[in-house]
């Protein structure tokens, strides 16, 4: 087994490693606005990821709708309700170890595993029926599920409407 080192494979190590990096500093900080923002590397990471392999439409939705869209709406979340930094436990329990070393034994068993498996070759096929991506993607979304798509766009503003009505609640409710 060896590791090819070209330049793909380095930026995917690097992204990778990004990604890490945001999730560890996910699960360290105790402030809830910090969480936040490493969560949004962590997406931002992972459009990367996507952008490397090729599905240049899957990553920039991901861009826009959970390093973007997603990301602030957690930011408002937050803002509107009142978060205090809480210290959490740091002690090392038994319990504790033997998660870790279970994780990184998960870890190493799945990283065999990927790299034992003989993948087969990629198979040049007509998929889209000779449309790139975005194009196939926007035929299957406005031709065949029109309705559900537009049943998800009403719920996310009936969400929104509800977000705010709560909001001013909240607030009218602290101003008497």
């Amino acid at each position: 087994m060896t590791f090819f080192l070209n330049a793909p494979m380095i930026g995917f190590y690097i992204i990778a490693l990004f990604i890490l990096g945001c999730a560890v500093m996910l699960l360290s900080f105790q402030r809830v606005i910090y969480m936040a923002l490493a969560i949004g590397g962590v997406f931002i990471g992972c459009a990367a990821i996507y952008i490397l392999l090729g599905a240049d439409f899957v990553g920039v939705a991901q861009l826009l709708i959970y390093a973007g869209a997603i990301t602030i709406l957690i930011m408002f979340a937050i803002m509107l309700t009142n978060h205090e930094a809480a210290d959490p436990p740091h002690k090392w329990t038994v319990r504790n170890i033997l998660s870790a070393v279970a994780a990184v034994l998960l870890g190493a068993v799945l990283l065999l595993v990927i790299r034992s498996t003989t993948w087969p070759p990629e198979v040049e096929a007509d998929v889209n029926g000779g449309n790139s991506n975005p194009v196939a993607v926007g035929l299957a979304l406005f031709q065949n599920y029109t309705v559900p798509f537009e049943l998800v766009s009403l719920l996310l503003i009936v969400g929104m409407v509800g977000a705010v009505i709560l909001a001013r609640e909240r607030k009218e409710d602290e101003e008497e």
